[in-house]
């Protein structure tokens, strides 16, 4: 008897099962979409992409959604189309129990804009290329250089995370020229001078340094008495000093000291003695400052 009992109960189950689904079905073939919407998962604040923007990737139906039926949409579509963005990291598309089209979108976050002869993209923090458009635009550093499948942008992610971890570097430098692996020069937005930091090696102690001639030798000598600023080299800073006339505020003993033989040897390369005057600056050396770059 309880078995009799027990499969009545579950075949009226099954119906029910049945019943149900195919009511649901039925009443999802003539329910109208109640609108559509789009959720960006920008954490970092970026509006690399906006809802706006993907809004106009997916055409018409923001605008027409409210008037067609939820069986004409289909969001697998609509994920393919939004998946082929290299903006977008991942989508996904779903119907809410309120009938509207819900697209959930996780950007990629670009971290420096690259300018490579006549191209122009912008970098992740894993080095993907993303496509510069005017719809997509992120303020990051910009590099520029000539690269090749020897010395790629990429290499350069050290250095942008770097600066992006540091606020007061970040917002103090925004344009890296990289004229070789080498020869990496930061444009401050303090006018009046450039710095090389040589390769990406050893950031800590160059920019220990750095930090120590921006606190107590750019504003005494003045932020354009020199033109470049060097951290090539361990455990000193060369300044290669702009070809003028010395600042007023210079007084005898410092002009003196301005008109010593320089070590050449140390100057930047490709320099010559004879094109301008040259002083090293000495700062004292962190604990670390003895390793090579």
């Amino acid at each position: 008897m309880k078995t009799l009992l027990r499969c009545i109960v579950s075949i009226v189950l099954i119906a029910y099962i049945i019943m149900a689904v195919a009511w649901s079905r039925m009443q999802a073939s003539t329910a109208y979409c109640s609108g559509v919407e789009i959720v960006v998962n920008d954490s970092l604040r970026s509006r690399f992409v906006t809802g706006k923007e993907i809004a106009k990737e997916i055409g018409d139906l923001p605008e027409y959604a409210d008037s067609t039926l939820l069986s004409e949409i289909n969001i697998d579509s609509i994920e393919r189309i939004l998946s082929k963005i290299d903006k977008i990291e991942d989508v996904n598309c779903v119907v809410t129990t309120a009938g509207k089209i819900r697209i959930s979108v996780n950007p990629l976050q670009p971290v420096a804009r690259v300018f490579d002869g006549s191209k122009s993209y912008y970098i992740n923090k894993t080095g993907k290329r993303i496509s510069a458009t005017a719809r997509y635009h992120s303020d990051v550093p910009v590099i520029t250089g000539r690269f090749d499948s020897v010395f790629t942008p990429q290499a350069l992610l050290p250095l942008v995370n770097y600066l992006s971890n540091d606020s007061a570097w970040n917002s103090l430098v925004t344009y890296i020229k990289a004229e070789s692996p080498r020869n990496i020069i930061l444009i401050p937005l303090i006018h009046g001078h450039v710095i090389n930091i040589g390769d990406i090696s050893n950031l800590d102690n160059k920019f220990y340094r750095l930090t120590r001639a921006y606190r107590e030798v750019l504003p005494v000598k003045g932020w354009d008495y020199y033109d470049t600023l060097s951290v090539k080299w361990g455990g000193q800073l060369v300044a290669t000093r702009r070809a003028k006339r010395l600042h007023q505020a210079i007084n005898p003993v410092d002009y003196e000291a301005e008109q010593e033989a320089p070590d050449v040897g140390t100057m930047l390369s490709g320099d010559t003695a004879g094109q301008v005057n040259r002083s090293a600056i000495g700062i004292p050396k962190s604990p670390d400052a003895t390793k090579q770059n």
